[in-house]
């Protein structure tokens, strides 16, 4: 008797996501319902925003400071049907075996990925992380963040010299916020060994011509929570106005549907 194929764990399913033949469109969730909701719509993949965590919680984004409730809402999306890639900033401390062992808890419930930034810092410092990242969970997916399109100059040779170390540490994708070029973002892709991901923007090109340009992940980051945001407050201002809010509202139904049941 010939035995099943076994199904891949989700880090494997999640890998291959960069490497299909459309590139992945990754969606950015900030809470449990919001995950949920955008899996129902077909996602394969979806990845938490910290800004958005930061922003639910009441804290500081990109401070270090939404370690627990990244973890918290890694553990009550770990288990749901989806594939999850966490946003966890630098990693939330400079000790890169602190690191690993917030990687390899986020593993242990169930997260495919994760993305780590190194804010401009030590290149050193972020290849360190990753390298301890790929000994404690070899299986997890690292995506390593350079800024410095999105909070330096862009400059090429820097990107590049960040990125190769960050190849050569274990990395099994670099994301480039802030390169929106198809010229570039395509010579860059030639100086790549892993995939590219980019972050989508609506004054930038269109999904379309960022897979074009050899772009294999597009994220869309904070866009989704700042979206959301900025709907609730137009329709705050509607009904004060006396006109009825436009736009898609989902039920309470819809809502309680997405959640968890009791106990």
């Amino acid at each position: 008797m010939t035995e099943s194929p076994r199904r891949p764990p989700p880090a494997s399913a999640f890998a291959a996501l960069h490497h299909a033949e459309e590139p992945l469109l990754l969606p950015n969730a900030w809470d449990y319902a919001s995950a949920r909701a955008l899996a129902g719509q077909g996602f394969r993949a979806v990845a938490t925003t910290s800004l958005g965590v930061a922003a639910v919680a009441g804290l500081p984004d990109a401070a270090a400071a939404t370690r627990e409730e990244t973890l918290r809402l890694a553990f009550v999306l770990g288990s749901a049907p989806l594939l999850l890639s966490v946003d966890a900033e630098a990693g939330f401390g400079d000790d890169p075996d602190e690191v690993a062992e917030f990687a390899r808890e986020l593993y242990a419930v169930g997260v495919a990925g994760i993305n780590l930034e190194d804010g401009l810092g030590p290149a050193g410092r972020l290849a360190a992380k990753i390298s301890a990242v790929k000994r404690a969970v070899p299986g997890l997916f690292v995506n390593a963040r350079t800024d410095t399109h999105w909070l330096g100059d862009g400059d090429t040779a820097d990107t590049l010299a960040r990125l190769d170390a960050y190849q050569r540490a274990g990395a099994d994708g670099v994301f480039v916020p802030g390169l929106l070029d198809p010229r570039r973002i395509a010579a860059l892709v030639r100086r790549l060994d892993v995939p590219l991901n980019v972050l989508y923007s609506p004054a930038g090109p269109s999904v379309r011509e960022l897979a074009d340009a050899g772009a294999r992940r597009i994220s869309l980051g904070s866009l989704l929570y700042r979206r959301a945001l900025g709907a609730a407050l137009q329709a705050a201002a509607d009904i004060r106005a006396g006109r009825s809010p436009e736009g898609v509202t989902p039920s309470y139904g819809d809502v309680a549907g997405l959640l968890p049941p009791p106990g």
